[in-house]
């Protein structure tokens, strides 16, 4: 007799339960978690509420997804799991987007990375219904620093007026810097180049659309491009900011 899964080895909720999930955590946060904060930081710091309620939890449930795939490879069909943790992260994705739409429309940067990764997540759903490994693991490289990111930028908001926040802010700087760089400078591009040699050398032809796989190429190297030189200004900024620490205590 097989023994029987639990929900969560078959699925999550489907896609509008999970972004309603999302829009409560939004709103909890900006109306309860933050409501004493200043009006130019409670939207920043709600979308750092939601992105702690999707980073870490789509890291383990990606993990799982994979490992409990026996066929899983670049050209795999999806599982009904990896689907669900798809949908998951498309629900967080358009919650923050609509964040992003209504308190910072100018910021073409995140509204752009925003639809591209949502592009790459629908398009693995819902037109391959292939390549769920890759872009899963990608996720994953992508979210194993959402904690301490987040805790790291919620810090930044408040370091100028509290004090516990600056020094959470100084504690966490060069780990999380150091944690960012090697995931997005070397085991990032790693992966990468493995999806594109697999993708280059056909082995996916007739499975996975040629468009399908070159655009989440693109999308990827992008978003790994700009995330290096983002940690590199993170880099110099901490140099320039303890040398002139160090310059003061000498003088």
């Amino acid at each position: 007799m097989g023994t029987q899964q639990s929900p969560i080895v078959s699925s999550l909720p489907p896609l509008p339960i999970l972004f309603s999930f999302f829009f409560t955590v939004y709103l909890i946060a900006y109306f309860l978690v933050f409501r004493s904060w200043s009006p130019k930081i409670r939207p920043e710091a709600s979308s750092c509420l939601i992105s702690l309620a999707h980073g870490t939890p789509a890291v383990f449930f990606s993990s799982f997804a994979i490992l409990s795939d026996p066929t899983t490879g670049f050209a795999a069909p999806n599982t009904r799991l990896q689907n669900s943790v798809l949908d998951f992260s498309v629900a967080y994705f358009l919650m923050d987007l609509l964040h992003y739409l209504l308190f910072f429309p100018g910021d073409v940067l995140f509204i752009g990375h925003h639809l591209a990764t949502l592009f790459v997540f629908l398009t693995c759903r819902y037109v391959a219904s292939r390549g769920a490994f890759a872009v899963l693991t990608l996720l994953i490289l992508a979210e194993v620093t959402s904690l301490c990111q987040n805790v790291w930028t919620l810090a930044n908001a408040r370091r100028r007026d509290v004090e516990f926040a600056a020094k959470v802010y100084d504690f966490l700087s060069p780990p999380f810097y150091v944690l960012y760089s090697i995931v997005r400078g070397f085991v990032g591009p790693y992966f990468v180049y493995r999806m594109c040699a697999f993708y280059a050398s056909g082995a996916a032809e007739g499975l996975i659309p040629r468009w399908v796989w070159v655009s989440w190429i693109v999308v990827v190297m992008s978003a790994i491009s700009v995330s290096i030189m983002w940690i590199s200004n993170l880099w110099v900024e901490l140099y320039r900011d303890r040398s002139g620490k160090l310059e003061k205590k000498v003088t």
